[in-house]
């Protein structure tokens, strides 16, 4: 079984950044796409960011293109999330969540597994 906890969310001011973390055990995730996800009040859970096994090849959300870098450490079995520049409309909890088949990750149901969030507030 594998578990995802997240880390690194905050409150912060328009134009902070924040990294946020997502430790998975129990299982080698080396092989696995994995993606961020974000949930705002009364909306609809959605993709941020996704990153490929190797980490090679990247997707982001038309809305935080430019301003967040997804990454992950392998040997550490840890993805990240860089946040730059945040702004109020990032406020959310995030998610992090690792994809059952790696060719396959569009949509929520795509994914097994699921981290219990960290919320992330930007006031303006």
């Amino acid at each position: 079984q594998v578990q995802l906890v997240e880390s690194g969310g905050g409150l912060v001011q328009a134009g902070d950044s924040l990294r946020l973390s997502c430790a998975a055990s129990g299982r080698a995730l080396s092989s696995y796409t994995m993606s961020w996800f974000r949930q705002a009040p009364g909306k609809d859970r959605e993709r941020v960011a996704t990153i490929v096994s190797s980490g090679r090849s990247t997707y982001y959300a038309d809305s935080v293109k430019g301003r967040f870098t997804i990454s992950r450490d392998n040997a550490r079995n840890t993805m990240y999330l860089q946040m730059n520049s945040l702004k109020p409309e990032d406020t959310a909890v995030y998610y992090c969540a690792v994809a059952s088949v790696s060719s396959r990750y569009l949509f929520t149901y795509d994914y097994a597994y699921w981290g219990q969030g960290t919320q992330v507030t930007v006031s303006s």
